[in-house]
């Protein structure tokens, strides 16, 4: 038996917050949406990755995840925020830097306070 994915649920006051970030700025796609009932629903993917994004005050309100992805191409993906989105790059991690546990990272930090750093092995 194998557990294959890891498949995070990130809440949103309003979710085109989080279409801006995840779409708009780091190139995923819409998978699936469902805006029709009380709690619209998104599904959302590039590479292997996929993301739920749903729109609920209250979750949203409680939940501020930190999710981290891994790149294999760090300078490449810094330059798409920065080009694109540069008002995402978070205030305390807006370029790259090495940590000292090995891993170049920068992050970034929606409206909603959704954090996402970007890391690549050193």
């Amino acid at each position: 038996m194998q557990l294959t994915k890891l498949i995070p649920n990130v809440f949103y006051s309003d979710m085109k917050v989080g279409l801006q970030l995840f779409v708009d700025t780091l190139g995923f796609e819409v998978a699936y949406r469902d805006d029709s009932g009380e709690q619209p629903f998104c599904i959302i993917k590039r590479d292997t990755l996929v993301i739920h994004l749903i729109e609920s005050h209250e979750w949203a309100i409680k939940d501020r995840p930190e999710l981290r992805l891994e790149t294999d191409d760090i300078e490449a993906v810094h330059a798409l925020v920065k080009g694109s989105h540069p008002e995402l790059l978070h205030p305390n991690a807006p370029e790259i830097h090495l940590q000292p546990w090995g891993s170049l990272e920068f992050a970034l930090k929606d409206t909603e306070d959704v954090c996402v750093v970007v890391q690549q092995p050193a």
